[in-house]
């Protein structure tokens, strides 16, 4: 069984370890776990890491947050691999900093990456798996918080969440979407 499981972020130095390059970090992390490395290929950044009899395709899109959905796309047809068994992993502003929360389907809300996805796809059932970034932040300065950097109080809160959002994505393919929401989703 083979499964892509996308990152969302934006590539550059000035984007690194910001809030909305939260899917770039959890790749990155499981990524280093595994021992794989990333190799830049057509719209992406691209490793494989197996576990469990399934492979993972891991992907962190060059496109840039707002055009996720070409290098989403391409990649699953490349590999031939069926949106069911996608997961996309993205920041949220509606979660509190640290919440994990794995969905099956669902709108992209105000996330211009999901929506990107949505898109090109035209579906909504998108596997995803949403990083809480907490919404701290002055009215009209959405922004500047989502582009921001951790600081050191959230990165404490955010660091075990990492690990918490991996083992929900080696669940997420060994045991299904279903089984994996009813064991992580209040945690």
């Amino acid at each position: 069984m083979k499964y892509l499981i996308t990152g969302l972020g934006n590539i550059g130095d000035e984007y690194a370890n910001t809030r909305h390059n939260i899917g770039f970090i959890i790749l990155d992390a499981m990524a280093s776990k595994s021992g794989a490395t990333f190799k830049t290929d057509r719209y992406a950044s691209v490793a494989q890491v197996k576990f469990k009899g399934r492979i993972m395709v891991l992907v962190k899109p060059s496109t840039y947050m707002n055009l996720s959905g070409k290098a989403y796309r391409y990649w699953l047809e490349k590999e031939n691999i069926l949106p069911e068994n996608s997961l996309v992993v993205f920041d949220d502003l509606d979660l509190p900093l640290g919440t994990m929360r794995l969905k099956p389907s669902g709108s992209g809300g105000s996330h211009n990456g999901i929506n990107h996805i949505i898109e090109i796809t035209q579906s909504i059932n998108i596997p995803r798996l949403r990083a809480g970034i907490g919404s701290d932040f002055p009215k009209g300065r959405q922004v500047d918080y989502v582009l921001g950097r951790w600081n050191s109080d959230e990165e404490k809160i955010l660091l075990p969440r990492i690990d918490m959002a991996i083992d929900m994505i080696k669940s997420f393919v060994t045991i299904g979407i279903d089984r994996t929401m009813n064991l992580y989703n209040n945690k």
